[in-house]
């Protein structure tokens, strides 16, 4: 009974902040901020994740960038006509001209668009926040031991009931019988990020993973999992090293303290960081 009363509370937490980030519902926060251009009495929920995928832009040099709404936005547009297509040139720098974390101005009591057709969206990073929210949940109620699966955000604490970690398989990007590699996870979390699940055109040239510095999706990897101590970390930077090239973002989790990753290069190449282990982390 208490620990179908956790799980209920860990629900109602994860329905409370899919809500209240949504981009999509436009009674939210986030939408009101990319209609007005201008957002006061910011929920502090609202208002920490923004300051997190702040540092999340300065951290990877900009990889990380939840200012890409027009991208997407501009993409689902052109390619919900199939007359349309591909979008112009000028069609991307006028939405480019929109991109970019550092027009975003945090005043004291007000979050503040630079420039008036920006738009955020925290698709990289909410999910994991919201993952770890819930394993908090579960926390303060005693539940020492779960695995939470948000859909390829992961977060594992304690261990199963046998007493032996958790095991988590990695997905193969061609959808294969095989997994290329498992994990044991006891006290972390794992995000993985590819071009195979949600894409707006039939080639999959254009998925819902943008670079910020170009507007057009990276295909420079076809599948990027990251561990990492939260949820949220996990999920912001398995999207950051997706839009780097392989050896970049290698090197870029290598200076990371708790942090590994395992990526698939487009011609099918596997990339692992220094501490990459199937051994329990």
């Amino acid at each position: 009974d208490a620990a179908q009363e956790a799980m209920e509370l860990a629900f109602v937490e994860i329905d409370r902040l899919s809500r209240l980030l949504s981009r999509f519902d436009g009674s939210t926060p986030i939408s009101a901020l990319n209609r007005e251009g201008v957002l006061t009495d910011i929920p502090p929920e609202v208002l920490g994740l923004i300051r997190k995928s702040m540092g999340y832009y300065r951290l990877t040099g900009g990889a990380f960038d939840m200012t890409v709404k027009p991208v997407i936005d501009l993409f689902a547009a052109r390619f919900s006509d199939p007359v349309r297509g591909f979008p112009s040139q000028s069609e991307m720098r006028r939405v480019l001209d929109c991109v970019g974390s550092d027009k975003i101005l945090m005043e004291e009591k007000a979050i503040r668009f630079l420039n008036p057709d920006m738009g955020i969206t925290l698709d990289g990073i909410a999910k994991g926040y919201i993952v770890d929210r819930a394993s908090e949940i579960l926390r303060s109620r005693r539940i020492a031991n779960h695995l939470i699966n948000a859909g390829g955000d992961i977060r594992a604490v304690g261990r199963r009931e046998d007493g032996e970690p958790w095991v988590i398989a990695v997905e193969d990007p061609k959808k294969g019988s095989q997994y290329p590699d498992r994990i044991r996870l006891s006290d972390g979390a794992i995000a993985t990020s590819g071009n195979y699940e949600v894409y707006f055109d039939r080639e999959k040239m254009y998925h819902h993973i943008i670079d910020p510095q170009t507007g057009r999706s990276p295909h420079h990897a076809t599948s990027v999992s990251v561990t990492a101590p939260t949820a949220m970390d996990a999920d912001a930077l398995s999207t950051s090293v997706f839009v780097m090239k392989p050896e970049q973002g290698i090197r870029f989790i290598d200076t990371l303290p708790g942090c590994e990753c395992f990526l698939f290069s487009a011609k099918g190449r596997p990339f692992k960081s220094d501490g990459w282990s199937p051994r329990a982390i």
